[in-house]
């Protein structure tokens, strides 16, 4: 898959996951080293971004999703992923904040840049994780300058949170 970053052209390790594909439980480290659990089956909808870099125009997309949730009274699991220690860390209020150590989520998810600028980074990613631990929804801007589109990620959010109803896909 190729990504656009300023003029140059990236391509992804690998294919990213598929939605309706069963995401995978791994284990980041947050600021203090400790491991931090995403992804999977846990009893709750996941919010997981991944980013290349932190700057402005990012926290400016997280904290227009953040007011929609808010808004839209959406309770959910929420958190950050980078690819290496060297982010800055964003202390964003009520999201996880962790870094991929052994490069589980990058290699399940698929979000890793091979070679170029930002090579060994991750791509700008979205995913909505859904209860069951099935992949809902996923966005990745084929340019990583390109906002997410927080209102069609909430309108996910709230259709992944009352699908399920712990009976199955059938029930």
């Amino acid at each position: 898959m190729q990504i656009t970053y300023n003029t140059s052209t990236l391509l992804l390790e690998d294919m990213p996951l598929g939605v309706g594909y069963a995401s995978q439980k791994v284990t980041l480290k947050d600021i203090n080293d400790q491991p931090l659990v995403i992804g999977g089956q846990n009893g709750h909808t996941q919010l997981i971004i991944a980013a290349p870099f932190i700057n402005n125009d990012l926290l400016a997309q997280i904290k227009e999703i953040d007011e929609l949730l808010v808004l839209n009274s959406l309770v959910i699991s929420k958190s950050l992923v980078v690819a290496t220690k060297e982010h800055n860390h964003p202390d964003l209020q009520g999201w996880n904040y962790g870094f991929d150590y052994d490069t589980q989520f990058g290699d399940y998810y698929g979000v890793r840049l091979g070679e170029g600028e930002l090579c060994g980074e991750f791509t700008k990613a979205l995913f909505v994780v859904s209860k069951d631990g099935a992949l809902f929804y996923d966005e990745l801007p084929k340019d990583i300058n390109y906002p997410f589109s927080a209102e069609k990620a909430i309108t996910k959010i709230a259709a992944a949170m009352n699908c399920y109803t712990g009976h199955g896909c059938h029930g």
